[in-house]
């Protein structure tokens, strides 16, 4: 379940080693890379396992309440060992306050991340997110908050998608990669808006993939079960969560980490074959 929501502990932000010698290329090094939502929760853990594969990151947040968050992760990143080698004045990863349901502040998005690193984008990751933390029945669904949810996940979505799809790098290496909910396959009562939001990006996806061909661009989308993130933890009772664990065969939560190295495998190249596709990482949920 896609968001900004928080995992650090502490206020001490964990960034993941790199997994090769830094004597040798890393599999992302130097391409650049947006990552809504990457203040907190999913989006940041992406964020720093991109960093740690040598991406230069712009790393988006909504608010000003998350603005010293989204600096902490551009700060954990420029100061890393793999950046402080790194032999240009250029930071390796800057933020950019944007909100995705706004045409004009997604195009920001990428005016920003060329004129920074001189480079065209070659990843974009949409991991911004909003749900309902009332778990309202359709029937107590206010149209507000429907279009709320729907505003910055569908349609935000779709303008990070349009805006991607005519400046992500052709030729090899542009990957577009979407985050949705296995909520999709579950089905679970008190989460339709939330739900039907997300079934929209995987469509969307997988239409886009198709009209991309010829490009080299993929585009594909991952769709996490139940993860330990504040938007996870926010409306639910003790009860509820005890459930939710309960259903797992692994009995636990998933945890962030486990889903940034799907994410930073999509945007290799490792990955071209794989397109148009949506990818659970839900250790059994659905």
């Amino acid at each position: 379940m896609a968001s900004e929501s928080e995992t650090n502990v502490g206020n001490q932000i964990q960034i993941p080693s790199p997994s090769l010698s830094l004597s040798q290329p890393q599999p992302l090094q130097d391409r650049v890379a947006i990552v809504t939502g990457s203040a907190r929760g999913i989006g940041q853990a992406i964020a720093l396992h991109l960093g740690s594969l040598g991406a230069k990151l712009v790393i988006n947040h909504t608010s000003s309440k998350s603005t010293h968050e989204a600096e902490l992760v551009a700060s954990q990143i420029n100061n890393s060992l793999s950046s402080s080698l790194n032999n240009s004045n250029t930071p390796r990863a800057i933020t950019v306050r944007a909100d995705v349901s706004d045409p004009t502040q997604v195009k920001s998005l990428f005016d920003k991340a060329e004129e920074t690193f001189n480079s065209p984008v070659h990843i974009l990751v949409n991991s911004a997110g909003i749900n309902d933390s009332k778990y309202p029945t359709i029937a107590n669904t206010s149209l507000e908050d429907f279009d709320n949810i729907f505003s910055v996940n569908a349609r935000g979505a779709f303008l990070c998608c349009k805006e991607a799809a005519n400046r992500v790098k052709r030729g090899g290496g542009g990957r577009i990669i979407l985050l949705s909910t296995s909520l999709v396959g579950a089905l679970k009562p008190g989460a339709a808006a939330y739900t039907a939001s997300k079934a929209a990006v995987e469509t969307m996806t997988k239409i886009l993939a198709k009209e991309l061909k010829g490009t080299r661009i993929t585009a594909n989308c991952v769709a996490p079960g139940p993860i330990a993130t504040e938007l996870f933890f926010t409306g639910k009772s003790e009860e509820y969560v005890k459930r939710v664990i309960e259903e797992s065969p692994f009995g636990r939560l998933g945890e962030t980490e486990e889903v940034a190295p799907l994410v930073g495998f999509l945007a290799s190249d490792a990955s071209e074959w794989v397109n148009g596709q949506v990818i659970r990482v839900n250790g059994g949920y659905v």
